[in-house]
């Protein structure tokens, strides 16, 4: 009886110690992000952006559209392979690139101190701060204190929600607390229950906002900042450098002829002409 036990057990670590190598290896494997030397010799690159990230990235008509859908039309035309892209939840996009599924995170990815340890990112493509929304009329919130004690939607592992602690800071100098946090896979289901009153205000950024608000008028509004400064740009792994030198290379063409002010001005509302071309959180 001991020794058939003993047996098992052998096996069973046997089988463990295959399945790390393995692990091991296929961690290796996926760890690695193709440089722009290989994207070249394969001749494809893989891009993801987001499906529901209004006006950036989202679906219309079945169709990818938005400023960085628009913007990446622009890219295809300077790149001497195909460029081939992947619509994805944001959950797994930042972590796709920082893996090696994907090449580069064409989204709008605010830039953290967090996320700077795993990417690196492109000239930023807008300014984003970090406001709040609330429904339409609600009398109970008119500025920041008011927001003490109530619950808040957010999107899980957004910028949003790594920034919180800056309107934590913000309302304990007026004596209050951050209340119950509520994380979504998407905003549209945050919005979508900010309306149902299953939560009080919900925290993104102004130019999401202003296209929630000019979609919606009558149901939401905006409030005011509760972060300081925040940008978005492009991502790819960390350490990819000729990758971002040519991604850079082509933001800055787009400044240069002005096209990125037209989008932004088309898409996100306003344009941004005095962008930092490097930005440090």
């Amino acid at each position: 009886m001991m020794n058939a036990i003993n047996q098992l057990m052998r096996r069973a670590l046997l089988a463990v110690g295959f399945v790390a190598v393995a692990g091991v290896s296929l961690s290796s494997t996926v760890a690695h992000s193709a440089t722009l030397a290989e994207i070249k010799a394969r001749g494809y690159m893989i891009v993801a952006t987001e499906d529901d990230y209004k006006p950036f990235e989202f679906m219309e008509d079945g169709k990818p559209t938005g400023f960085d859908n628009e913007l990446l039309a622009e890219f295809r035309k300077t790149v001497p392979f195909e460029i081939r892209q992947e619509v994805i939840p944001w959950t797994g996009l930042l972590a796709g690139v920082s893996t090696g599924k994907y090449d580069v995170a064409v989204t709008a990815a605010m830039i953290t101190k967090e996320r700077v340890k795993s990417l690196d990112f492109s000239m930023p493509i807008a300014d984003s701060t970090h406001y709040y929304a609330k429904r339409k009329g609600d009398d109970s919130i008119k500025e920041i204190k008011d927001l003490a004690g109530k619950t808040v939607g957010v999107q899980a592992g957004s910028a949003q929600l790594e920034k919180l602690p800056e309107l934590e800071a913000m309302l304990a100098k007026t004596g209050g607390k951050l209340g119950k946090v509520v994380q979504y896979t998407s905003y549209p289901e945050a919005y979508q229950d900010l309306a149902l009153k299953r939560v009080d205000f919900v925290v993104n950024t102004i130019i999401n906002l202003r296209s929630l608000t000019k979609d919606k008028p009558d149901t939401f509004e905006i409030g005011q900042a509760v972060s300081g400064q925040t940008v978005p740009a492009w991502a790819v792994a960390k350490g990819n450098t000729e990758l971002l030198a040519l991604i850079n290379s082509f933001m800055a063409e787009q400044r240069k002829s002005g096209n990125i002010l037209k989008l932004q001005e088309k898409w996100l509302g306003q344009a941004f002409p005095d962008l930092p071309e490097t930005y440090q959180p």
